[in-house]
């Protein structure tokens, strides 16, 4: 049997579905209620809908006939593709992150770092580090913006976050106590893939045709010293200049009771041990003419953060500026002048948060990734998230009620971790829904009308059912058809529910790791 697949001829086998052909050869359709071993597929979520044949039919379903045309990824298909994800999203109520990390501008997972601290998990301060390279610092001078929003503070204050993540910092230093450790810290971050090790695009390459692989970062203060840490993650080659003997920037301005010189020389030496060349005193004048080009002779890329600068010389250097202010691509950090990108407080307010600071290079960094794999700047995928917005009283005590876990010790950082409501969805990295959603640009409140459903939140051992984020794709019930006592549908129409018994020991692990929606979880 042969079909027509987005313009291809393709050879299949009588009896299979359009999907299962698309699997066959790599094509990427969405599904939300589709497994495998369940039959036959329910057709409820209709994210995987095709054009067949001029008609619009849900891949699962649809057997293919000899001669078929389908069409998978038109304008048309994704279009309505969005609007099935949208109509789920108005009926899918729950938060993807915690208010506290949506408020960090360095958007550290709060919520993971907290149950790690409470279980005495050693691997919290890779988490820590994974968005911020300066714990122990910023644990001392950050102003506390996710604080600000914690739900915890509802009911006897919030969470003391900055201060578990200043105990995270000092405890990694503490570890390597008088240089034991070959970088002053026990977390050796790993490094990407080497940039000259691997197929460029062209642009990337100098007119020797070798890559261009190094990276120059001009500034060494909260944002330069960020960026050159995750660059190097990342696997590029980094230069580090400074103006002044000793790293730091702003940060070397504050008192020494704020931020003692000890905990910041410490932290800075964590990443300047990673291969990053650093040079001191280096007072390079870019300002001049052509003095970018010239790096760029020699840089796959040009990451200024000096800091405040006068727009006259921003101007004699070459870049555009736009009512005196330094002209930034959205997403990117790119100047005018390919190649050359600007961070830190050169774009901000010198008032800028230093945690901001910090965020930026690390953001930064990422984009003159992109940056020199694909030849041109490309901005970041925004953060996709449902967000539940402000809630009762009520709903707060119920999340308490069900986020209580005795720490792993009685000390007191456990202590103060175990008081965090985990507002978060630990569903999230495999929640379908999210991902396709984000993949298609969803609007979550296309659909939505009128006041959302209370929270709910059930527990069964480790099994943890939130009914608002279920969007009724049926294949819990399916997975649980033999079981006893088994899940069912209950009610008809909009007021249609998952029927759960938690009279009875809930036992359907499997209907949990299969959920499209994190509406079932496990702890």
């Amino acid at each position: 049997m042969k079909i027509i697949f987005d313009g291809k001829e393709l050879e299949a086998s009588a009896g299979t579905t359009i999907l299962g052909i698309a699997r066959q050869q790599g094509i990427k359709i969405p599904t939300l209620c589709f497994l495998e071993t369940c039959t036959p597929p329910s057709t409820s979520c209709l994210v995987c809908l095709v054009k067949a044949d001029g008609k619009m039919v849900p891949a699962c379903a649809t057997v293919a006939v000899d001669g078929m045309a389908v069409e998978s990824e038109t304008d048309e298909v994704r279009r309505l593709r969005k609007a099935s994800l949208e109509l789920l999203l108005s009926d899918h109520h729950g938060d993807c992150y915690a208010p506290c990390q949506m408020a960090c501008p360095a958007k550290l997972d709060i919520p993971l770092m907290l149950r790690q601290i409470r279980d005495g998990n050693v691997a919290v301060i890779e988490t820590v580090k994974e968005t911020i390279p300066l714990p122990a610092v910023l644990g001392r001078v950050c102003p506390k913006p996710c604080e600000k929003v914690c739900r915890r503070k509802e009911i006897d204050g919030p969470v003391a976050i900055c201060e578990m993540k200043r105990h995270v910092g000092d405890a990694d230093l503490a570890s390597c106590p008088n240089g034991s450790c070959p970088n002053g810290s026990r977390f050796s971050p790993k490094t990407g893939v080497s940039f000259g090790e691997t197929d460029l695009p062209s642009a990337s390459f100098g007119e020797t045709g070798l890559p261009k692989q190094r990276v120059v970062v001009i500034g060494a203060g909260p944002s330069g010293l960020s960026a050159a840490f995750y660059l190097t993650r990342l696997g590029h080659r980094v230069e580090l200049y400074g103006q002044k003997r000793q790293p730091g920037g702003r940060l070397r301005t504050l008192s020494e009771d704020v931020l003692p010189l000890s905990v910041l020389d410490a932290e800075i030496r964590t990443i300047l041990s990673l291969p990053i060349d650093y040079y001191p005193e280096e007072h390079i004048d870019w300002t001049q003419p052509g003095a970018l080009d010239d790096m760029l002779n020699s840089f796959a890329a040009v990451l200024l953060c000096t800091g405040p600068c006068d727009a006259e010389s921003l101007e004699r250097s070459g870049l555009e500026l736009r009512d005196g202010r330094l002209v930034i691509g959205h997403g990117t950090f790119s100047t005018s002048k390919p190649g050359v990108f600007a961070t830190g407080t050169l774009i901000r307010s010198a008032a800028a948060m230093i945690v901001r600071s910090v965020a930026d290079g690390r953001e930064a960094a990422e984009s003159i990734d992109r940056f020199l794999w694909n030849g041109k700047p490309i901005p970041a995928v925004p953060t996709f998230a449902v967000k539940l917005g402000k809630l009762t009283r009520e709903e707060i005590d119920l999340l308490a009620d069900v986020s209580q876990d005795e720490p792993a010790t009685d000390s007191d950082v456990a202590r103060e971790s175990a008081r965090c409501l985990h507002c978060d969805c630990r569903g999230r990295e495999k929640c379908q829904l999210l991902k396709h959603a984000a993949t298609y640009r969803a609007e979550t409140n296309r659909f939505a009308e009128g006041s959302r459903r209370p929270l709910e939140i059930r527990r069964s051992g480790d099994i943890v059912f939130e009914p608002g984020k279920c969007i009724k794709c049926g294949l819990c019930i399916a997975v649980s058809r033999d079981a006893a006592p088994g899940l069912a549908f209950h009610g008809r129409g909009f007021n249609v529910r998952i029927g759960v018994p938690f009279d009875e020991p809930l036992e359907h692990r499997e209907a949990a790791r299969i959920c499209p929606t994190a509406a079932l979880s496990l702890e």
